[in-house]
């Protein structure tokens, strides 16, 4: 059984000091479990993680039980807390709700989109495809949900911005397994749902988009266990 002795070196993100504790530990922990330092299944020990973090036990122990509350993590009676599994059909229906989204902001993007927001999109295009090429897969992923946040920006919809920012970081925890089999074809797809979006072409970015994110989809299904 895994435990959180021995987290990757580098991967425990420092605690800003402004702001209740609680909810920075809760942060730096949501972070560890989205990128994966921390992986499905992985036992959490509330001494190793207040270690890791230089603070006490209470606020690690608030912060597990907020993660638990939004399922993030799993609190098991007289076992302790572990990074919560997700289930095929839990990554298959929050995947399917992130393409209606992402679909339609892509079409209301591709009708508001002015060209400097188009050169944002190129130049975080441009960072991604970098970040490929250098093999570096968080930054590919952080690069990944700032390209598709900036789209639904684009959209101009404060509903639709609001539903995807609550699925947002689910979407980062089931890309990051698959990012390096996406790789460069990912990024492809990007550019053309950017030249779709430039030529205010809303049927071409809304399709692209769609199969861009229903790609992502089948690949988590299939990625090796």
């Amino acid at each position: 059984m895994l435990s959180t002795t021995g987290l990757p070196q580098g991967a425990v993100p420092k605690l800003e000091r402004p702001g209740p504790l609680r909810d920075r530990v809760y942060e730096a922990l949501l972070e560890l479990i989205i990128t994966r330092a921390l992986q499905p299944g992985q036992h959490l020990v509330e001494s190793e993680l207040a270690g890791h973090l230089g603070v006490s036990r209470q606020p690690v122990r608030e912060a597990l039980q907020r993660l638990n509350t939004e399922g993030w993590v799993d609190l098991r009676p007289a076992q302790g807390a572990f990074v919560h599994e997700p289930t095929e059909e839990e990554a298959d229906q929050l995947l399917t709700v992130r393409t209606l989204l992402e679909a339609e902001a892509a079409r209301l993007a591709a009708a508001n989109a002015g060209s400097a927001a188009i050169g944002v999109l190129e130049e975080l295009c441009a960072e991604g495809e970098r970040a490929v090429a250098a093999d570096d897969v968080d930054a590919a992923v952080a690069l990944n949900a700032r390209l598709h946040a900036k789209i639904i920006e684009l959209a101009g919809n404060a509903v639709l911005a609001e539903l995807a920012a609550q699925v947002d970081r689910r979407v980062r925890w089931y890309y990051t397994p698959v990012a390096r089999q996406r790789g460069r074809q990912s990024w492809t797809e990007h550019r053309e749902l950017i030249a779709a979006i430039a030529d205010r072409d809303e049927q071409r970015a809304t399709e692209i988009m769609r199969a861009h994110t229903e790609q992502t989809r089948k690949m988590y299904h299939e990625r090796e266990k």
